[in-house]
């Protein structure tokens, strides 16, 4: 379906990618891993065509349908979802109206019986097209996608622009999963979806009876669905043919085999620049010194692998709070003074660590926005402890700046001198490369962990998070995930992804 040969590609003086090849076959359900920052989405790109490879080429077999999930492409703002969605029968439609107009005319005009057989063998081969492809059923197929996904049918009402970021993105996805498309590519399809949702997705990918390509930090997910691996790793893709966790144990296996092979082969060039250095100059050995020289000019040398990232994040405080932080009291959240929620009522306490769980679309976000006092309460109260200092992680607030992460870092510690700056980029596993980019070229996960960096020294005694493991790599969760088990203060987190939560919070909040 998709051969990739000698793929070489830079951003910047950054080398992303140096002769990798990959394929993707008929039928198989591909994950593409990797670190942060490694190249996934970018791949992606090119494998979609919008990017184009410094050198080499990605070849697609011949009319092949691709549909491919862009979760920030442009949509009709005045569309109706329910004509964005049925946009992929539109074909069906006028097949439809075709045949609908082949029996008006057998109806209404004047036809020999020849020409009436035609016509009503014509109209005949159009009906069992549509029912071939399950035009008559089409309905239920956006309901099953419309339900699946966590949204509710009268959302086929509503015009796009009233739609949230999450549910923009659902439904673009649900578009995709409509269609018949011989591959798919989708870039962290998770991101928007509660668990039964990531559940019912996973299920629709099992399922699937052609071929995808998945990029994903949740792992849950990554083992429901693969099949095949394809792992960036040291600017190269490295296949692997089997689950996600024969990868993740195969992948310790070559690791380990690479190594030796890189030691034993750097042995072999010292002793043999050894010899070089040694018998270059004498008569009688001179040759042979040459012959070796020669033949480590042509030697294809190993690379070795780059350590595995390591992190270290914290969130360091200087004051306690009282002992009740946050109290709700009747407080009623929402919209144009249209309520999201009943009217909540609750106490978390200094040093508590919950969770906030829910599903999509439920009020979470607004929740916390209403609290932080971004956007208005409808009724109701709360009340903060007089000692509060909070630090904020939104979810999915991406930078759209061309400064460079340096400047933003520097700009949010004026403190800071430049070895402090960088030192600390570094820390939270930001190069300095990439610390010197615009952040709007950064992935989802670079600029997640700046945005983490520029919590550290807030000193924030209450830290409320949301969802901020959406597109961070394995490594980093993991240093999260100690980090917040370390933190001294308050913390307040939304999450969908019971692993990470549930060995951090000491209780759930869930609303319903």
């Amino acid at each position: 379906m998709i051969d990739g040969n000698n793929i070489t590609f830079s951003y910047s003086s950054e080398l992303i990618y140096k002769d990798a090849s990959f394929r993707l076959l008929r039928g198989e359900h591909a994950v593409l891993v990797g670190e942060n920052g490694a190249g996934k989405s970018t791949l992606m790109k090119m494998i979609a065509k919008v990017l184009v490879p410094d050198q080499g080429e990605i070849k697609w077999l011949p009319n092949i349908k691709v549909g491919y999930l862009d979760q920030y492409m442009s949509l009709k703002e005045t569309d109706l979802v329910g004509d964005y969605l049925y946009d992929v029968f539109k074909d069906l439609f006028k097949k439809e109206e075709d045949m609908n107009k082949l029996y008006e005319r057998i109806s209404n005009e004047s036809l020999n019986d020849s020409e009436i057989d035609r016509l009503l063998h014509y109209a005949s081969s159009i009906q069992e097209e549509l029912i071939d492809k399950d035009f008559y059923s089409m309905k239920s197929q956006v309901s099953n996608i419309i339900h699946g996904l966590g949204l509710s049918m009268d959302v086929l009402e509503k015009e796009i622009k009233h739609l949230s970021s999450g549910m923009r993105s659902k439904i673009i996805l649900g578009k995709l999963l409509l269609e018949e498309n011989d591959v798919i590519l989708l870039d962290e399809p998770t991101n928007f979806l509660d668990i039964q949702h990531v559940d019912w997705l996973s299920k629709f990918l099992r399922d699937y009876q052609k071929a995808f390509l998945v990029i994903s930090h949740n792992e849950s997910f990554l083992r429901e669905i693969a099949n095949v691996v394809l792992a960036v790793e040291n600017r190269t893709i490295s296949r692997y043919k089997g689950s996600f966790d024969f990868y993740l144990k195969e992948r310790e296996v070559r690791f380990d085999q690479h190594q030796k092979e890189y030691e034993a082969q750097k042995r072999f060039i010292k002793e043999t620049e050894d010899f070089i250095s040694k018998n270059i100059v004498r008569a009688s050995t001179t040759k042979r010194a040459q012959s070796r020289r020669k033949m480590l000019s042509k030697l294809t040398k190993i690379e070795k692998f780059d350590n595995k990232a390591e992190y270290t994040f914290n969130f360091p405080i200087k004051l306690q709070t009282g002992k009740e932080v946050l109290v709700l009291n009747d407080l009623e959240i929402g919209y144009n003074n249209i309520p999201l929620l009943d009217k909540q009522n609750f106490v978390i306490r200094n040093q508590d660590k919950v969770v906030i769980t829910g599903k999509n679309g439920i009020g979470k976000s607004t929740l916390i926005n209403t609290i932080t006092s971004n956007i208005p309460k409808i009724s109701g109260e709360f009340k903060w402890d007089k000692n509060v200092k909070i630090s904020y992680l939104k979810q999915d607030d991406f930078y759209q700046t061309e400064d460079i992460a340096f400047d933003v870092v520097r700009i949010g510690y004026p403190n800071l001198n430049n070895t402090e700056v960088q030192s600390l980029l570094a820390t939270y596993g930001i190069t300095y490369e990439m610390s010197h980019r615009p952040v709007k070229t950064l992935s989802g996960g670079e600029q997640t962990k700046i945005k983490i960096a520029l919590l550290k020294n807030n000193f924030g005694n209450v830290l409320i998070m949301d969802e901020p493991t959406n597109h961070l790599d394995h490594a980093a969760k993991e240093a999260l995930k100690t980090a917040l088990n370390e933190y001294q203060g308050t913390l307040i987190l939304v999450s969908h992804e019971k692993d990470f939560y549930e060995e951090i919070c000491d209780y759930e909040i869930s609303l319903f």
